[in-house]
């Protein structure tokens, strides 16, 4: 078919669609000439030279499209791999701008760049087209009616994260209608809001959306990408959990998702992966970046540029010190936080963006561009704060304008609660939101995205179920995955019908979930942790898109699920759990201290008591006279204050309560050995001895007098 086209426009990159048609911008600094592919829905191609090109940025605008235009680019430019150069025309490349992608790759030696049958292999060149195999790029039509849906701002100190997977969460559902589970209409239908709402979370922290790849050996081992680490375009919404089609209504079903969860006020988060492609390394394949320029957004090896700096384990890395990488990122961001309305972002393996040439740098540019931004700085940013390279665990150290996922929380709790030889001064640091960490960077106890267990790992249930990992079916020989998870099976490698292991299994996940509420920063759930989900073992479940990694909504434990939500409860109504600023560890309003430590024999712990790592047990009061908070009229509320006593030790502790100074009497409203929250449970007294069960918390609440 004929087509007229005009110059266009270099800006905005990617496709933009208006009342006449369609302007399309390509920033490919070392091309020497580009192709506008489109596509229709037989698979038919025309081609449109791109003539203009302006501060590397090829433009061209087309009219008379519409809205579901499939497209792509045909990039032209030397071959030369040994100085990182890897243009191939024979290649039809993903827009990395595209707002929609209209299916997944179907692999096939045409998606490499060079002839997977050479010897030479990424030196040597080939010339098969690969226009049947790679996704297209859609056109999208923009306007949508969000009926006055905004970001919802959600403070930290009440933010309470849970950390899920849009299909994992609704694939087996049995309350949502078949045809849209495991998609983002499942995300939103009402029996997903109404379980999200009475568990008692604030924010959903969605795993990867953007679109990705499942890579080619899952593929060919009848496994797959499921965690979605594999990114291909940072705009796009996947297609794969879509209900409603691929040439675009993904991106409207996405948008409905935001509205519905936003109406319960529930905020979205989403996991992105801007530290490196599915593209891999020199054998990877040409989809999108290594063919528009490759040198343009990868970090390339300084002494032979056929090779990638890889800081992730995925074969390479995207150069975010590159001024067009971050423009790609910082436009992504705003994208979905102006257009799709999310409300923050958890950052994969966050230092790798943090590496200026080799070395972490905090100040990098890509945290002072973020910094200086009027939109993407004023969304929830957390940091996973580590990547697998040199000097890449950097937990505490970010900016003050994040949050970061404290994996030194996670690995104390652990340690403490399976009996390991740890000080108690540790504990004390991660309960009271790591001070130690984030107190001296103008950051407040909110910087710490405390959490048990995450995605990547043993769920909670498998965390006191296994003391080793049990990967055999993701098919690397159980060489996968993390050996050193801190975990304790309570006595039996895994499924056990003693009802005494049983028992204490259960009395464990209490303890870690009850700890978590109760600690100062930001508690982030697992799905399914709350009411004991299982991956029997597995702690690297990536390429289990099964029911190993499914909700099993069917075996539910209805009794850990109404704990967890009772605990919940407790937290919200109670902000001396979930302080805005640090303790102080003295007396501002009252005649006692904000925070103070005891022993069981109800004296206050001394320096000394720290540092002493068989002790495994401590009580700690909470002062809230110390602390108040205003309620939606403008009131002064105050908050109760409370007793919590922690004893990892195996065997029962007589604790004396603290002396009358700090609460003539006390209700006890937890006790994780009992499974136990109430607000009629046993009454004590100053100085009364009170006996607590070996492994378990108790909670104390003062009795107004």
């Amino acid at each position: 078919m004929i087509i007229t086209d005009y110059p266009g426009n270099p800006y905005p990159l990617g496709a933009t669609l208006d009342n006449k048609g369609v302007n399309f911008a390509l920033f490919a600094p070392g091309a020497t000439a580009v192709q506008l592919c489109l596509f229709d829905d037989d698979g038919h191609e025309t081609k449109i030279d791109v003539k203009e090109c302006t501060y590397y940025i090829w433009h061209v605008y087309l009219p008379q499209l519409k809205a579901g235009q499939l497209y792509g680019y045909r990039v032209d430019g030397p071959y030369d791999p040994l100085n990182g150069l890897r243009y191939n025309a024979c290649k039809v490349l993903i827009d990395p701008y595209a707002k929609s992608i209209a299916g997944p790759v179907k692999w096939h030696e045409s998606l490499f760049g060079y002839d997977v049958n050479d010897p030479d292999k990424d030196l040597s060149f080939s010339d098969t087209d690969n226009a049947e195999y790679v996704p297209k790029s859609v056109v999208i039509d923009e306007n949508y009616d969000w009926e006055g849906d905004k970001k919802l701002d959600i403070p930290y100190h009440k933010t309470i994260i849970y950390e899920t997977h849009v299909k994992g969460f609704t694939n087996l559902n049995p309350e949502i209608p078949e045809e849209i589970r495991g998609t983002y209409a499942a995300m939103a239908h009402p029996a997903t809001i109404k379980y999200l709402k009475r568990l008692g979370i604030t924010a959903v922290e969605l795993m990867p959306v953007h679109h990705f790849i499942i890579d080619e050996h899952l593929v060919k081992h009848n496994l797959s990408n499921y965690w979605g680490y594999n990114t291909i375009g940072f705009f796009a919404p996947d297609v794969r959990y879509s209900s409603s089609g691929t040439q675009g209504q993904q991106v409207t079903e996405f948008k409905n998702m935001v509205k519905e969860l936003h109406k319960a006020g529930l905020e979205v988060i989403i996991d992105v992966v801007y530290n490196h492609t599915a593209e891999g390394n020199e054998l990877g394949p040409t989809l999108s970046f290594k063919g528009i320029d490759n040198a343009a957004y990868y970090r390339l090896m300084d002494e032979n540029k056929r090779y990638y700096k890889d800081y992730t384990g995925t074969g390479n890395t995207l150069n975010a010190n590159l001024p067009n990488v971050l423009r790609l990122i910082m436009d992504s961001l705003r994208y979905w936080i102006t257009e799709m309305h999310v409300d923050g972002f958890r950052f994969d393996l966050a230092s790798t963006l943090a590496r200026e040439l080799h070395e972490v740098n905090k100040l990098s540019s890509f945290f002072e561009i973020i910094y200086q931004d009027p939109v993407i700085s004023q969304a929830k940013l957390i940091a996973e704060p580590w990547d697998i390279g040199e000097g890449g665990y950097q937990v505490g150290n970010f900016p003050s304008e994040w949050a970061e996922w404290n994996g030194k929380y996670r690995d104390c709790m652990r340690d403490y609660w399976r009996g390991a030889d740890s000080m108690l001064g540790e504990f004390a640091e991660r309960l009271s939101g790591s001070p130690d960490l984030y107190m001296d960077d103008a950051r407040n106890p909110t910087a710490s995205i405390n959490f048990i267990t995450a995605h990547d790992g043993f769920t909670l249930h498998d965390l006191v179920s296994y003391n080793e990992k049990h990967n055999e079916a993701n098919g690397e020989n159980n060489n996968d995955g993390e050996s050193h998870n801190r975990s304790w099976n309570c006595g039996v490698e895994g499924p056990t019908d003693d009802p005494e292991i049983i028992k204490l299994r259960n009395q464990q996940k209490r303890n870690f979930l009850a700890t978590l509420f109760l600690s100062q920063g930001v508690p982030m759930l697992v799905a399914g942790d709350e009411f004991g989900r299982t991956q029997g073992g597995n702690n690297n479940a990536y390429c289990q898109d099964n029911e190993v990694s499914w909700l099993d909504w069917k075996n539910a434990d209805q009794k850990l699920l109404e704990f967890t939500q009772k605990l919940i409860e407790l937290r919200k109504n109670h902000p001396v759990f979930c302080r805005r600023n640090w303790f102080q560890g003295v007396a501002i309003r009252t005649k006692v201290n904000d925070i103070a430590w005891f022993l069981p024999e109800g004296m206050e712990m001394s320096e000394e008591n720290w540092s002493h790592d068989f002790a495994k047990s401590l009580g700690v009061f909470l002062n809230g006279r110390e602390l108040h908070y205003v309620d939606e009229q403008g009131n002064k509320i105050w908050d109760d204050s409370f007793y919590v006593i922690f004893n990892a030790y195996h065997g029962p502790l007589d604790y004396i309560l603290p002396p009358e100074k700090f609460a003539k009497s006390w209700l006890k409203v937890l006790d994780t050995s009992e499974d136990c929250i109430t607000e009629t449970g046993t009454r004590f007294n100053a100085t009364d001895t009170i006996n607590v069960a070996g492994r378990s918390v108790v909670v104390l609440k003062q009795l107004k007098n």
